[in-house]
């Protein structure tokens, strides 16, 4: 028997499961053949620590010398910039704000990004303090861990059924039933379906839709430098990524969990918001793809033992901020399943535990 079953092998129940195996044998069990095939598989994978909400920004703070540090580290130079039109004043300086960009003149903007179009670019902003994020190796790691601490990984192993019996929970999947003390739900878009597989009450954890576009390079140049560039109202961005560039139109559609594709008309819409911004037309796609991000109803992560049913534990919501926050939350799993004082704030971690939900 394990001490802890995880449900879910994406970045939540890899990072929680390489976490908690220091103290228990975890068995992380992933219905895919691979991990992270879902949303993890299919992020734009930026770190920037000022996104997201206020216990958003905590766990990226608080994980933030973990991804330069640990494992020679996982980040490597972006930058961002927001663009806008000069209609779009108003929401610009609102973006700005938020993001704690700088503003920059729109010849600075065109050297950083040279197919945007000069007579749509009034404003621009700048924050050099952006980076990407080797998510494949974090993944990898993070299973290296959980093996190397005696854990192991399932593939291929949808949960069918999850029982209480006395004071183990039973996990039934086509590779076996496993025991365990205590269950981790990391099961991203299918969250509330497998605590209510569990009898355990849900949160309200919707999937959202997000689709995006692989381009090649525009006009054949070299993107490698270019930042992550955006329209305010995040109504699209762009990335650069291998050498194409990915574009999103940054939809957020609540939709039943599903392994996602894109949405025809919601990328054409996107592709021609980006496209009014810069002097290069779309001509064709390399790939096009969607993942689903993840939110609880107040758009904040869950993490932690449910108060009904403390053997039960939540490591989900993450949204759009999962790797980014992937080191921090991870260590808050494992502090609060272990009894141990979190770094984080009280008032942080009551704002990411699952009690604000229980009345």
């Amino acid at each position: 028997m394990s001490d802890i079953v995880v449900i879910g092998a994406g970045i939540a129940g890899l990072s929680a499961g390489a976490r908690l195996s220091a103290d228990a044998r975890v068995t992380v069990l992933e219905t895919e053949t691979a991990m992270g095939f879902h949303a993890s598989g299919r992020s734009a994978a930026l770190f920037e620590q000022n996104y997201g909400l206020p216990s958003t920004v905590a766990l990226n703070k608080a994980s933030a010398d973990y991804h330069w540090h640990a494992n020679g580290g996982y980040l490597s130079p972006r930058g961002l910039m927001l663009t806008a039109s000069a209609d779009e004043r108003a929401a610009y300086e609102t973006d700005a704000e938020t993001l704690g960009t700088d503003p920059i003149s729109p010849d600075r903007a065109l050297e950083l990004v040279p197919i945007l179009d000069p007579a749509r670019l009034a404003f621009a902003g700048y924050h050099e303090a952006a980076y990407d994020i080797d998510t494949d190796r974090m993944l990898q790691d993070f299973a290296r861990e959980i093996r190397r601490n005696g854990g192991e990984i399932v593939t291929g192993a949808p949960v069918s059924a999850i029982a209480r019996h006395g004071a183990a929970w039973q996990v039934t999947t086509p590779k076996g039933t496993h025991s365990a003390a205590r269950l981790v739900n990391a099961a991203g878009a299918w969250a509330d379906q497998v605590s209510e597989m569990a009898g355990i009450a849900p949160i309200g954890i919707v999937p959202h839709r997000r689709s995006m576009a692989r381009l090649p390079a525009p006009g054949g140049h070299d993107v490698s430098r270019w930042p992550m560039f955006f329209g305010v109202g995040e109504a699209w961005y762009a990335k650069p990524d291998a050498g194409a560039l990915l574009v999103s139109p940054a939809e957020e559609d609540p939709v039943e969990p599903h392994d996602a594709w894109a949405d025809d008309m919601v990328l054409a819409e996107g592709l021609a918001r980006y496209e009014a911004m810069v002097t290069e037309p779309v001509t064709r796609l390399l790939a096009s793809w969607a993942g689903l991000r993840s939110f609880a109803p107040d758009r904040a992560l869950v993490l932690g033992p449910d108060r009904d049913e403390p053997t039960f534990i939540w490591c989900a919501a993450q949204g759009g901020y999962g790797f980014q926050t992937a080191p921090a939350a991870s260590q808050l799993v494992a502090d609060l399943v272990m009894g141990r004082t979190p770094a984080l704030p009280p008032a942080v971690v009551a704002s990411l535990t699952p009690d604000r939900f229980r009345s």
